[in-house]
């Protein structure tokens, strides 16, 4: 896919599947997200909801992938970002990071047991290592 291809379907955000890395003999740790994105930096943005007692905390620090995917009137397209996630729950108002944050619209998707009001989130930011975009080919 070209980068506006890539930017296109990608639009302002909406969800995918964030993959950290656990360890050679363990399976990643996938976890379907929504997400933010903008086009002029090619950044993703991500609201975790993180438990204190949640296991994902050690997974943080570690490598991951994000793919989104989906079939669209062209045929199927799906993108891969990877790198590592940049945390920005206790940067102050002013950092430059939490103000790119607040140029984007996170969809937010209720899947838990209380209201979204009574979970905690954490911000994260995704400044890919690598990007790549396939799309299906009609022959």
């Amino acid at each position: 896919m070209s980068e506006e291809e890539l930017d296109e379907f990608l639009g302002d955000g909406g969800t995918g599947i964030l993959s950290f890395s656990t360890g050679s003999d363990e399976p990643p740790l996938s976890l379907p997200v929504s997400y933010g994105y903008l086009a002029d930096t090619g950044r993703f943005h991500y609201r975790l909801a993180i438990p204190e007692d949640s296991s994902k905390e050690r997974y943080l620090d570690r490598p991951v992938s994000f793919v989104v995917h989906d079939h669209t009137d062209e045929g199927w397209r799906s993108v891969i970002a990877s790198g590592k996630l940049e945390d920005l729950t206790e940067l102050p108002y002013e950092a430059d990071a939490l103000q790119e944050r607040w140029g984007v619209d996170i969809p937010l998707v209720d899947i838990f047991e209380k209201p979204p009001d009574d979970v905690t989130f954490r911000q994260f930011r995704l400044d890919p290592e690598r990007l790549s975009g396939r799309k299906e080919v009609k022959t």
